[in-house]
């Protein structure tokens, strides 16, 4: 019989067990890994770390730099799903640099949206 105690976050293998809220974002960027760079699309964004769409298939633990323009920050490539890739940076973001780039993603959404009208 199931029992219907609730189960604790950490007894869930499904929890979201991030320490840093999680940012939508849409940014083109680069990833600098294995001495290549390869065209990447930041999807979200954390001060510890990214989800990125990339084609490019790196294994865990992979050591990268992602280049965003006003952002170069190294990192290691967490997890890989798809095109879906995960990144924990070496250093935290600061707040503010999250914020800067969220604001830098809605602008550019802004601006597409205005040349598709």
């Amino acid at each position: 019989m199931a029992s219907s105690a609730p189960t604790s976050a950490k007894d869930d293998p499904f929890a979201d067990r991030r320490v840093y809220p999680r940012v939508p974002v849409a940014l083109p960027a680069f990833l600098q890994a294995d001495g290549k760079r390869h065209f990447v699309q930041i999807l979200d964004l954390s001060a510890g770390g990214a989800k990125l769409n990339c084609s490019q298939k790196l294994a865990s633990g992979t050591a990268v730099v992602l280049d965003c323009g006003t952002l170069g920050r190294g990192a290691v490539v967490r997890w890989q799903n798809g095109d879906a890739l995960g990144l924990c940076f070496d250093r935290e973001l600061d707040p503010r640099d999250v914020t800067a780039l969220a604001e830098r993603s809605q602008a550019l959404a802004a601006l597409i949206k205005t040349r598709e009208s």
